[in-house]
């Protein structure tokens, strides 16, 4: 019965976290179940998460390993037109843009206040927690202030195509998010049949990688992370497919050789 009078307490005091940096600035509701915060704790106090000087992209590797067999979840997060937002982690079940975002604040956090901070800064535009300010797009990371990547994609192959997309606009001319409005974007993306050893070759461990979307209102259909292990490059991703329903490492050629095309974010 204590055990359960603790847990609770634990739940309690996540449910109703307020975050409020200064007397006057913008509070929200963060949402943080006691297995998640256990979880945050565990992996920045331990050796997964980097000393000074050590490579992002391979803290990127460690820290996304640890969430390899978490079962997809889509919609986990809180908010809408008419719904306030809140601030969500949820490490139980993840999406491929969930999995991203938790991975990059875990790799530049030390505690759990430090993580929430950044998944703030990681999940919303200038770090305001509201629906509208979140980052619906995978371009988002690169396209908007304060960036959380640097798009790579002319750099990784001189095959890349650069197209301008009306993202948010429906096919019937709608909005697939309602209210966001429709934003045009400079996409660069390197065609599926261009994905080639020299590719893989200089693509870095940590890379998220988008796969490209060829309708007019999306950027990437799927994101997922650049590993390497067993000498062969893989993609680490929250994987809908009925045969998987969860983060699985799958081999990088074989996965995208019947894929539009990638686009290639890299942290530093």
């Amino acid at each position: 019965m204590m055990m359960k009078i603790k847990a609770y307490a634990v739940l309690l005091v996540s449910l109703y976290l307020t975050a409020c940096a200064s007397p006057g600035a913008e509070k929200y509701q963060t949402i943080i179940d006691s297995a998640t915060a256990g979880k945050v704790n565990r992996i920045v106090r331990s050796d997964v998460v980097p000393y000074a000087e050590e490579n992002h992209g391979e803290v990127i590797s460690r820290v996304s390993s640890v969430f390899l067999r978490t079962p997809y979840k889509a919609s986990t997060l809180i908010g809408g037109a008419d719904i306030p937002e809140v601030l969500v982690a949820n490490f139980n079940g993840v999406d491929c843009f969930t999995l991203a975002d938790y991975v990059e604040d875990l790799s530049r956090s030390h505690d759990q206040k430090t993580f929430l901070h950044n998944l703030v800064k990681t999940r919303y535009v200038d770090g305001k927690v509201n629906y509208l300010s979140r980052r619906h797009f995978f371009s988002d990371w690169f396209a908007t202030e304060p960036r959380n990547a640097r798009d790579v994609t002319s750099d990784i192959s001189p095959a890349f195509v650069r197209i301008e997309k009306q993202l948010n606009r429906r096919p019937d001319g709608g909005e697939y998010v309602q209210g966001l409005g429709i934003h045009p974007c400079i996409i660069n993306y390197i065609p599926g049949k261009a994905i080639n050893e020299q590719v893989l070759n200089r693509l870095k461990t940590g890379d998220y990688v988008g796969v490209y979307s060829p309708l007019e209102g999306l950027d990437v259909s799927h994101v997922g992370i650049v590993v390497r292990h067993d000498e062969q490059v893989w993609f680490r991703n929250a994987s809908s497919l009925i045969s998987n329903r969860k983060v699985v490492d799958l081999q990088f050629m074989e996965y995208m050789h019947s894929k539009p095309g990638i686009v290639v974010l890299r942290a530093d």
